[in-house]
């Protein structure tokens, strides 16, 4: 427990110093694009959960969404204004409308905040709940600036 706590807070500590540290624009949108992966490998974990389609383990559910919730906070440092030009999936509109895309990404890291705390009560409910939310906020922003 005391190595996952020490490893988030290293995560969300180094995550500021991320940017500046950046050797080149493709390590940036490498960094954002391997904490999405990481995001998105710990999230479909709870979908699966919430979807019935594994057993709820409110254990697990609860040590997937802690990781969530750090990754959440790691992949905008990598959406730097050098990186623009480099192919990836990001949609030209993103890098135009940058300020919805971080006020999005304000509101994906809230929804995970909420289905964090959900997964601490140990009811399914309320994480299929919070889940959902916490989706759509992902399902917004993939909609608009994901190719």
């Amino acid at each position: 427990m005391k190595i996952r706590i020490l490893a988030a807070a290293a995560a969300v500590l180094l995550s500021g110093a991320a940017h500046a540290q950046f050797q080149k624009p493709e390590d940036a949108v490498k960094y954002r694009q391997s904490a999405f992966t990481v995001l998105g490998a710990h999230f479909s974990r709870i979908g699966a959960m919430a979807q019935g389609r594994v057993p709820f383990d409110a254990k697990v559910a609860q040590e997937n969404a802690a990781i969530v919730a750090t990754m959440s906070k790691l992949p905008w440092a990598g959406f730097t204004p050098d990186t623009e030009k480099i192919k990836s999936r990001t949609k030209p509109e993103a890098w135009m409308e940058m300020d919805k895309v971080r006020a999005g990404a304000d509101k994906m890291v809230k929804a995970i905040a909420d289905l964090e705390a959900a997964t601490r009560t140990g009811s399914l409910d309320a994480v299929k709940k919070s889940f959902g939310d916490a989706a759509a906020t992902c399902k917004a922003c993939h909609d608009a600036y994901r190719e």
